[in-house]
């Protein structure tokens, strides 16, 4: 089964505006479809393509790369021949795949644009991390584009529903409720996708009889690749990011969910382990949410970097993260959120969803938290702040009977100046309330 991938009318939109002008390299975390959709296009849209996976290369292309590359006539050539493919002037697409293993090939970037023979498409995770960009110049003909986990639209192509975005994206543009027969079964879909998440494996080994067990299994197979790529590429401090991975389940299990070293070493100081945060992050395994400790002079100037919430990248992978030591069976978020009996604990995967939707709608991931010991009244925690229209919006995430927004009004009150509209997602349908915006979760990705 083929997988629709929004991002594929990037590619097209990259291919007509560049002609020929730059490379695209597609950055995104480990089986999150990057080489598949690279191939796809590639086949669909150019007359021949080469696909050098710089994971497994042969010696013969390795040595063809260091030292043959400055006659591209003979480069060209050799690379056509050994591939057994012809190449078309303006019509063929070469692709490096997994470029962060020769990071030396990405400087050869420049000159193969320069020379404007063919385009080229790069793919790979880890690209950002110190030991794959030392000792190398960034090519400055070379554009750059996230790729994420399928988002909650793309599930629902895979699930052969074409039409319920349309109707939910109407529904959020107008501000009217879906109607309780239609926001139900959203609802539905919506908690498979939440538990299956948007890895490419994890989804098609669902859709093969609605299988949890074998979605789940996928999921342990891509965390213990995490895990391999940690000892691989965090060489010296891969303890500690174990550290900090591990225990992403039981810090986002907490109230107040910013990360505390102490839970991991009652002596951990953050500049010792900031480094492993720095790794997840652009690894893109997390989603790191900081705290704006002053939203009236922006979300990004007043970020505490030592002050930060981690959130999995794909909710899917931490629900099986949360019961990676025990059976599939015994875990029980998945009876917890299929039939919507979610406690302060399991409350954590709505929240991550949640984190997840913005980050891939383009939002940098920003919460409000103040602790005042003296007063309580000066206390609040706010999950979420994006800024729309030069407004700052307060986002929370409740479940489905919660019967308070103390911190969300205390919030409002601070900074009514500064302050557009406020949001709350749950599993409900749409609703104006105390002057609050309520969504359901589904409808985060249009905030």
């Amino acid at each position: 089964m083929e997988l629709k991938r929004k991002i594929y009318n990037k590619l097209l939109n990259w291919k007509k505006k560049s002609n020929g002008k730059t490379a695209l390299l597609i950055d995104g975390a480990r089986r999150v479809g990057k080489s598949y959709i690279a191939e796809s296009f590639a086949g669909n849209e150019y007359k021949s393509h080469i696909l050098i996976d710089f994971a497994n290369i042969p010696d013969e292309i390795l040595n063809l790369f260091e030292h043959e590359s400055y006659d591209l006539d003979l480069f060209f050539a050799k690379l056509s021949a050994f591939y057994s493919t012809r190449l078309y002037p303006r019509e063929s697409l070469i692709i490096f795949d997994e470029i962060q293993q020769f990071p030396r090939a990405r400087q050869l970037i420049k000159y193969l644009v320069a020379d404007g023979r063919y385009d080229y498409l790069e793919t790979g995770s880890l690209i950002r991390i110190k030991k794959n960009t030392a000792n190398i110049v960034i090519p400055s003909e070379e554009e750059h584009i996230e790729m994420f986990p399928l988002d909650f639209e793309e599930f629902l192509w895979a699930m052969e529903d074409d039409a319920s975005f349309f109707l939910i994206k109407n529904c959020f543009d107008t501000l009217k409720p879906l109607g309780q027969a239609l926001h139900r079964k959203i609802m539905n879909d919506f908690r498979q996708y939440v538990l299956v998440g948007g890895m490419p494996q994890s989804i098609l080994a669902y859709l093969d009889g609605k299988d949890f067990e074998a979605s789940d299994e996928a999921k342990r197979n891509i965390i213990r690749l995490y895990r391999e790529d940690i000892s691989k590429f965090a060489s010296g401090y891969e303890d500690k990011v174990y550290a900090v991975f591990d225990k992403i389940p039981a810090q986002l299990t907490r109230k107040e969910k910013k990360y505390k070293l102490s839970e991991i070493n009652k002596n951990a100081r953050f500049f010792s382990y900031e480094e492993s945060f720095i790794w997840l992050n652009e690894a893109m395994v997390i989603n790191t949410c900081y705290n704006a400790t002053d939203p009236n002079v922006g979300l990004a100037l007043s970020a505490d970097h030592s002050t930060q919430k981690c959130y999995m990248a794909d909710t899917g992978l931490l629900v099986t993260l949360s019961f990676m030591d025990k059976d599939y069976t015994n875990n029980s978020l998945y009876k917890a959120v299929l039939f919507d009996r979610i406690d302060i604990n399991e409350g954590m995967i709505m929240e991550n969803a949640a984190a997840q939707m913005l980050r891939t709608s383009g939002h940098r991931l920003y919460f409000y938290s103040r602790s005042d010991n003296l007063n309580r009244e000066n206390h609040m925690e706010i999950d979420f702040l994006i800024t729309k229209d030069n407004k700052i919006s307060p986002i929370e995430v409740k479940s489905s009977n919660y019967r308070s927004h103390a911190s969300l009004d205390k919030f409002r009150n601070k900074f009514s100046s500064t302050l557009g509209t406020s949001y709350i997602l749950y599993p409900k349908d749409v609703m104006i309330k105390d002057n609050i915006l309520h969504l359901p979760l589904y409808m985060a990705p249009f905030l």
